[in-house]
């Protein structure tokens, strides 16, 4: 019993560790283009399922799309109707593990075969480096998976013959429901639906279980795989717990359609196929269960979708500030979406900050905060954001967070120029540092325009920072002067001349911080530019 015990438990953790590596390098090798494939093909609901199909199918893990759709909502790259299509795209592009082992892993040996792809990928990881090396990951752990599948079958035949599991055959209701809730606690036991699914399989070609049992545990395995979702939706955004609230109510619709209506049919339709035609392929007709209990469920709720995420929305209000909602603990497994997504904060502080300062310069009353909370603050949580980010291990993810750290360096002297802005008052009773500030005023607002629609500043828009800076930099003489003579004049106070001179001091530096702040949030752009 302990050799029986001791060979499931090695092969579940040889096909989770082979799915590790390949979600995680799939993932890793998308990166940054992960985002742009989500937000460019998203479009509608039918494309955003279809998007979350293929997704799931490519890194063979309905969690890892589940957390970064997540991360994509609360990042605003998604709108949340879109993004419940997603989830439901990633219930049938997980369904794909199960034909994959169906077809292959059912049908014969492959270890032997599997071997050399795990020695290449190994090899690949030691001598190359970034894509190359994360294909080899991915390659040692498509090789692991069948590795695991092997010694699941080798485990369940020898549980078949130990354990006696007609205590659960039957047609009946009530043992359906009781295999449900196996199916439930083996995945939560687990963490991958995958892995319960291929446990599942392998029970079911050694005939360890039959068709109806095999069945009912997938439906349990398919709501069990939310488990992840909602934990990781505990302390998170409003965006993660609606994503995972939508991600139980359709995984609950679909297993009650399933448990009272098409495994009922199935098990009949088994049963003539195997009166006219001999026995049929259980493996095959278990894959094909599971992919039709999902389309099923999606055919239900994708003319729903608005209806979700309103009633999703409504009992979840969102509370987070305004400027944090971007900073999503489901995007930290990925550094170049993490990254993204603390310079996209940055952005949104920025373009308040100059929104606060052109409206201060103009004259208008203005509280001296940012969206509800201080750039100060704001930079904090950006920093305790990025502490909890894992190191980058590809250049590209490097270099990125090389920019990031310039941009904030650079946001904060910006910071320190806002700390200032009583400096605005003796500005506007100076005429002629009035006319400067009232000359890069509008220059502000276009920017703060352009970053709070959440688009790449303009190179017309940066250009005439850069020219406005130099401007107010070539009239600081004359504006010094004038209010050198006003004071000589005894037109104005030597207090108030020197808080004017004061003033001009800061509404130079104020010119050239914000040209900098905008060259560094330009260099950062493109380097994601480059890499998607």
């Amino acid at each position: 019993m302990f050799s029986v015990i001791g060979g499931l438990a090695g092969g579940i953790g040889l096909f989770l560790l082979g799915m590790i590596l390949l979600s995680d390098s799939f993932k890793a090798m998308a990166g940054e283009s992960l985002r742009g494939w989500m937000a460019q093909f998203t479009g509608t609901p039918l494309t955003a399922m279809l998007t979350g199909m293929g997704v799931t199918a490519m890194v063979q893990s309905s969690t890892a799309t589940t957390m970064a759709t997540i991360g994509f909502v609360s990042a605003g790259l998604l709108g949340f109707h879109n993004a419940i299509g997603v989830i439901i795209g990633a219930n049938i592009g997980t369904t794909s593990t199960g034909w994959i082992v169906a077809l292959l892993g059912m049908k014969f040996s492959v270890s032997s075969l599997a071997l050399p792809f795990i020695a290449l990928g190994a090899l690949m990881k030691l001598l190359g480096k970034d894509k190359l090396a994360l294909a080899g990951l991915a390659l040692a752990g498509f090789g692991l998976i069948f590795v695991g599948i092997e010694y699941l079958q080798v485990a369940m035949a020898g549980l078949a013959e130990q354990v006696d599991l007609s205590r659960f055959a039957g047609d009946g209701w009530g043992t359906r429901l009781v295999l449900v809730l196996i199916g439930i606690v083996m995945t939560v036991l687990l963490q991958a639906s995958s892995a319960a699914v291929a446990a599942t399989l392998a029970a079911l070609s050694s005939g360890t279980i039959d068709f109806s049992q095999a069945a009912a545990l997938v439906i349990g395995q398919n709501i069990g795989t939310t488990a992840t979702a909602l934990l990781a939706a505990v302390g998170g955004s409003a965006s993660a717990k609606r994503t995972a609230l939508v991600h139980v109510l359709f995984n609950l619709g679909s297993a009650v359609l399933a448990f009272f209506a098409l495994l009922p049919l199935s098990v009949h339709l088994l049963r003539l196929y195997q009166q006219h035609w001999g026995a049929p392929d259980l493996a095959l007709a278990l894959a094909a269960f599971h992919s039709a209990f999902s389309i099923l469920g999606a055919l239900v709720f994708m003319p729903h979708t608005v209806w979700l995420a309103r009633l999703a929305t409504r009992l979840i209000p969102e509370s987070a500030p305004p400027g944090l909602r971007h900073l999503d603990a489901s995007l930290l497994s990925v550094p170049a979406l993490a990254i993204a997504a603390a310079e996209d904060t940055v952005r949104m502080g920025i373009a308040d900050t100059c929104h606060l300062l052109a409206r201060r310069i103009q004259g208008e009353p203005v509280a001296s905060n940012i969206s509800g909370m201080g750039l100060e603050k704001l930079l904090m949580a950006v920093d305790d954001y990025l502490a909890r980010l894992p190191v980058p291990q590809s250049a590209s993810d490097q270099q990125r967070l090389v920019y990031l750290l310039q941009l904030l360096d650079h946001t904060r002297v910006l910071r320190d120029d806002l700390q200032t802005i009583g400096h605005v008052q003796a500005l506007r009773q100076q005429p002629a540092l009035l006319h400067l500030g009232l000359k890069l005023a509008p220059v502000l607002e276009r920017s703060a325009q352009w970053l709070a629609d959440g688009l790449p500043l303009r190179e017309d828009v940066a250009e005439e920072l850069r020219q406005m800076s130099e401007w107010v930099h070539e009239q600081q003489p004359t504006a010094r002067r004038e209010v050198v003579e006003q004071a000589a004049s005894y037109t104005i106070s030597a207090a108030m001349a020197l808080e004017q001179l004061a003033a001009q001091r800061w509404l130079e530096r104020l010119a050239k911080h914000v040209t900098r702040v905008a060259e560094a949030l330009g260099n950062a752009r493109a380097a994601h530019g480059d890499a998607a």
